[in-house]
């Protein structure tokens, strides 16, 4: 009888190795070249991303990464090694590895390691608690492509999303509350999603359901006025109608109805990153105070907080048995 071994395969979407702008050129050429992220036709597509955006953007990125580098590396990169070691402690009898979507670790690295490594039980874990297709979806993909080279393969768990799981919200909920404890009840609590274009969620992407359910758990779980939780996006991108409300024009708007404490979190983050650290806890605190607002907290994301890996745990051994 095969004796199992188990693998766990921990993805997020990855981050440039430096925050110089030929590393960033590097990393946003291959994010933008993912069909599931930019679904424009490739003749329209290519002239643009290599002639205008990736020259343009990657110097203009390369500041703001690197006005969030750590001596360690990309916040990303740091906090998900974090997590993927803390996994690890917690799961003696499998093999932890962590793979990026885009850059590295590559996902064909990590999965060499584990079949070679003779994993016959392999979980995947996409570090996005709201499913998206631009996303897990993504993650998917890749898999199936990596996988035609092999003759044998594991039997595979998929853990689609986790947007209202009770260790999720629970965890998020402590977050806050901590939060509150420290700054006290601000008078909006903003609940700040990264967003995607209005016709991926026409076309079947059920994610602003998924961020709706996430929002509606965690204020269930809150003892803090339903009526002062704004749930918003972020992170434009393009010209195409993305999700709303968007999160700066927001925040620019609240001091004008008298709103000026705010805190916000971004609980589709499982990691700190260039979108939280200087987006959100920078530009967005900016935003905020410029338009007259007097109190601005970000809430962190998760990262490698004991309740957070308490929640991958439960995850992973959910689809283990």
């Amino acid at each position: 009888m095969r004796q199992e071994k188990y693998g766990v395969l921990m993805v997020n979407l990855g981050t440039p190795e430096a925050p110089t702008s030929q590393a960033v050129r590097r990393y946003l050429a291959e994010f933008l070249s993912d069909r599931r992220v930019v679904d424009t036709p490739r003749i329209l597509w290519w002239p643009l991303l290599r002639g205008v955006i990736l020259p343009l953007r990657s110097p203009r990125v390369a500041k703001l990464y690197k006005s969030i580098w750590m001596e360690q590396g990309s916040p990303l990169m740091v906090f998900c090694r974090r997590q993927q070691a803390a996994l690890a402690a917690v799961l003696p009898d499998a093999q932890v590895e962590l793979a990026m979507s885009y850059g590295k670790p590559s996902l064909p690295a990590a999965l060499e390691r584990l079949l070679g490594a003779g994993v016959t039980k392999l979980v995947i874990l996409p570090l996005y608690p709201q499913y998206s297709s631009s996303t897990s979806a993504s993650i998917w993909d890749a898999v199936a492509r990596i996988l035609v080279g092999y003759r044998s393969l594991p039997s595979i768990s998929f853990i689609r999303d986790y947007a209202a799981h009770p260790a999720y919200i629970a965890a998020l909920a402590q977050s806050v509350r901590r939060s509150f404890a420290e700054h006290g009840e601000p008078d909006r609590l903003v609940i700040s999603f990264h967003g995607i274009p209005q016709r991926y969620a026409r076309e079947g992407d059920d994610y602003p359901l998924r961020c709706e359910d996430t929002r509606r758990a965690l204020v269930a779980a809150l003892d803090y006025p339903p009526e002062k939780v704004m749930m918003t996006f972020q992170s434009r991108f393009g010209r195409d109608p993305w999700l709303t409300p968007a999160t700066d024009m927001t925040l620019k708007s609240l001091p004008g109805q008298g709103v000026r404490h705010i805190q916000v979190i971004c609980p589709g983050f499982s990691s700190d990153c260039l979108e939280t650290l200087e987006e959100i806890k920078e530009q967005n605190r900016e935003i905020f105070t410029h338009a007259g607002g007097d109190a601005f907290h970000y809430i962190p994301a998760l990262n490698d907080d004991p309740a957070h890996i308490d929640l991958f745990r439960q995850l992973v051994s959910e689809q283990l048995g």
